[in-house]
């Protein structure tokens, strides 16, 4: 039996169609209070749900009889100053949960980390497997609880686990909506004026989906993939999204102190209205850095060929542009 944890969510739900579509019949876990994913809806004879969340240890061992594999994709995820030290807790206590039950079960696990719990290369050069976070300088709470996660991965191999990592860039799809990546084409759709001098690694759902599997089947155990179909600047991207919309691209490039002047006013907004601020410190400087990914490790493993970019973002696009394929002028 597989079992996917983190089925209702953006990746999660995209492995869990791929292994339905091979003719498999698998288990997902969701909580009491996820819905279902639109995508999954076709396939209840094939998938098992089961309600189960890795800080509970018993519903967890339930949800794992009988399972062989496990994809591991469940995962709180947050750039927010505020949520940082209960995602990290969150985050690596469930991991170091279903670490421990896979090994004294026996079963193989494929475990979703991402790019974030990569240190940083030499200027000019392109960031690799081997480079690693420095934790102490280190400032982003979700970075650290990747790091931190997949250490517990790596704790679980020294003692005899059977695994593999995988480090995702900025995962994009239609499935997405307007929450993760999807919030970067809806602030684009809306209208967004200015661009940062950043870049990044960019993947789409499926690619990381289709490596994940392949990383399964194969004998490969006890490394890490970064998963990165091409590096792009922000620019680029925000460009190549509001000519998807048919709308005007950004055009002013917002220097640093421009995001410190942003990220500062965000924070007076949160403090005045008592919510969660539009932009922090943390996602601000972010927005300015260049990290370009070097995929050559997870090519010559399973021989993918990943799908472009530019193919992804019209398809978000024409998703997010609804029944009426009109966009936002």
């Amino acid at each position: 039996m597989i079992l996917v944890t983190g089925a209702t969510g953006f990746l999660g739900s995209e492995v869990a169609k791929q292994l339905v579509l091979m003719g498999n019949n698998i288990r997902c876990t969701r909580r009491i209070t996820s819905v279902i994913p639109t995508q999954l809806a076709p396939f209840t004879e094939n998938i098992e749900w089961v309600e189960a969340d890795l800080l509970d240890i018993f519903s967890l061992e339930d949800a794992l009889t009988g399972v062989n594999q496990v994809y591991n994709c469940a995962a709180w995820v947050s750039l927010k100053q505020a949520d940082k030290e209960p995602m990290i807790n969150t985050n690596v206590t469930g991991t170091g949960n279903l670490v421990n039950l896979c090994i004294q079960n026996s079963i193989r696990l494929v475990h979703v980390s991402s790019v974030a719990a990569i240190g940083d290369a030499k200027p000019g050069e392109l960031i690799n497997e081997k480079h690693h976070l420095d934790q102490a300088t280190e400032k982003d709470g979700y970075a650290i609880s990747k790091l931190e996660s997949e250490m517990e991965v790596w704790r679980g191999i020294a003692e005899g686990l059977d695994a593999v990592i995988v480090n995702p860039a900025i995962i994009l799809g239609a499935n997405a909506g307007t929450e993760g990546s999807g919030a970067l084409f809806e602030t684009v759709r809306k209208g967004l004026k200015f661009y940062t001098n950043g870049s990044a690694g960019f993947v789409d759902v499926e690619d990381v989906a289709k490596c994940m599997i392949a990383l399964m089947k194969s004998d490969i155990h006890a490394e890490r993939f970064i998963i990165s179909a091409e590096n792009h600047p922000y620019k680029e991207i925000t460009s190549d999204i509001a000519v998807g919309f048919g709308i005007k691209p950004p055009a002013t490039l917002a220097k640093p102190w421009m995001m410190g002047l942003a990220w500062r006013g965000a924070a007076l907004a949160a403090a005045i209205t008592r919510k969660a601020p539009l932009l922090d410190k943390v996602s601000a400087q972010a927005a300015t850095v260049v990290k370009n990914f070097d995929n050559t490790k997870i090519k010559k493993a399973i021989s993918i060929e990943f799908k472009p970019i530019s193919t992804t973002i019209a398809e978000v696009c024409e998703r997010l542009k609804g029944p009426n394929n009109l966009a936002v002028k």
